[in-house]
């Protein structure tokens, strides 16, 4: 494989020229990590080409919003200004799926003074990566990634159910870490591995989760740009090769009533960058103070940071007891009922897993704030609670219940502000007040159904 993460602009076109590329995709992930951007003709890439894009591009709501007044507009620009848009060449890939030769690259956004915009979702897990290396840490990460495969739905009134596989039937029971239900869906799932081969992405294993038609794909592990670029290029695959197989892929967190919600689990360790020791174990093979240090700041941070990990309405019905998803941050080891697990490992594996992140979330953003997390556990010194040895299901809920309660929280939280920046906290506290308030202005078919004539 080419190596091409320090690629500069002169390798880029020599590299797309090699592959006789006609198009290129210049993609700039949003708040919500839909892909954004422009489609150029290959001979009109060029490093001097000045793209550019509206501020409000990167800082919309899901539905496309963005607030009328406010504190908003303290951050992003009133005219409507412009970002400049710089390739990182590292990220080139083909789009296997197109008809002619094409490219994609993600890109990184700018203002005019040559800044990176901070409200930008990989600005920010470039702000917190820096942090890292001023330490001379290299933090190390691994997402599981949890999907539902769902038929056509072309109604958003109707629930959604799981598609019919090679048999001619839909799942109508849970079979968890089945072979057979993974290979109902073989022809998808070849074309899945032949456009990951095709993009040069770090996935692993592919399992069948606990849900009717839940899949989960893992990656290896790697540093946290690199691999939230993955998980980002991933949902785009995994989204197109299930549309051509006449049905749809989701990564909503609650699809499904009464199906367990879906995922992004994240496997964190600490690296030192001059040793490449893992500095979550001791010499002696014993977890470290940076280990312990590291699940006190996921305690003491992740509920103010459960906006940036559950960021819709849905996030929060995924969260609740007894459905394979954490209620609280109690910690322990080789234990997955509790939030933050450490799968057992030796020493120079020893990591961290964080159970909080719904699959919902944005790559970059969950990336960031749950290394801020661990990155101020380790310089405020933050003891953790005891190890859990039982069922963390039978303890209380500790962590927000709705969207309004998470947002609120999120802004009353200085220290995150403090790594993640103040303006990204800004523009995404006020984004995510604007889809609860449009949210709030729906009735289910819940309140139709047991209000209309009963109250």
């Amino acid at each position: 494989m080419e190596h091409r993460s320090h690629f500069q602009f002169p390798e880029l076109e020599r590299w797309l020229n090699e592959r006789r590329v006609t198009e290129v995709e210049c993609l700039v992930p949003d708040l919500t990590g839909v892909a954004r951007g422009k489609i150029l003709p290959r001979e009109k890439f060029t490093a001097d080409r000045g793209m550019r894009l509206p501020e409000v591009v990167v800082a919309m709501s899901v539905t496309g919003e963005y607030p009328d007044e406010g504190p908003y507009f303290d951050v992003v620009n009133r005219n409507d200004a412009d970002m400049h848009l710089a390739a990182d060449p590292g990220t080139v890939r083909i789009v296997p799926w197109a008809v002619d030769p094409t490219a994609q690259v993600i890109h990184d956004c700018y203002d005019r003074h040559g800044r990176l915009v901070p409200f930008a979702p990989r600005s920010v897990l470039r702000r917190v990566c820096d942090l890292f290396a001023q330490k001379g840490w290299n933090p190390v990460v691994a997402p599981e990634l949890e999907f539902y495969l769902v038929a056509r739905n072309t109604d958003p009134d109707q629930p959604l159910r799981a598609p019919v596989g090679r048999s001619g039937r839909a799942e109508t029971s849970r079979q968890a870490y089945s072979i057979d239900a993974v290979n109902e869906f073989d022809p998808l799932f070849e074309d899945v591995y032949a456009y990951c081969e095709k993009m040069e992405l770090n996935v692993d294993t592919l399992i069948h989760e606990v849900g009717a038609g839940q899949m989960e794909i893992n990656f290896f592990h790697a540093a946290p740009l690199g691999l939230a670029d993955e998980v980002f290029l991933f949902k785009r695959i995994v989204r197109e090769a299930a549309l051509r197989h006449d049905m749809y892929a989701t990564f909503m967190a609650k699809p499904i009533a009464g199906e367990p919600g879906s995922a992004m689990h994240v496997h964190q360790s600490l690296v030192s960058a001059e040793t490449g020791r893992n500095l979550f174990s001791n010499e002696d093979g014993t977890p470290s103070r940076e280990f312990y240090w590291w699940i006190g700041g996921l305690q003491k941070y992740t509920p103010a940071a459960m906006a940036l990990f559950a960021p819709y309405v849905n996030s929060y019905r995924r969260l609740s007891r007894f459905t394979a998803a954490p209620i609280n941050m109690q910690w322990g080891v080789d234990n997955r009922t509790v939030g933050i697990r450490s799968p057992v490992s030796p020493p120079q594996a020893r990591r961290v897993e964080n159970r909080v992140i719904g699959a919902d979330a944005n790559p970059y953003v969950a990336l960031a704030a749950t290394l801020a997390c661990g990155y101020l556990g380790i310089e405020r010194r933050i003891e953790p609670t005891p190890e859990c040895t039982g069922n963390g299901y039978q303890s209380p809920y500790a962590l927000p219940r709705s969207l309004g309660e998470a947002v609120a929280m999120l802004r009353a939280e200085q220290d995150l502000a403090e790594v993640l920046g103040k303006e990204f906290l800004t523009v995404y506290a006020e984004i995510k007040d604007l889809e609860h308030e449009e949210f709030m202005r729906v009735i289910s078919p819940w309140e139709r159904e047991h209000l209309l004539l009963h109250v």
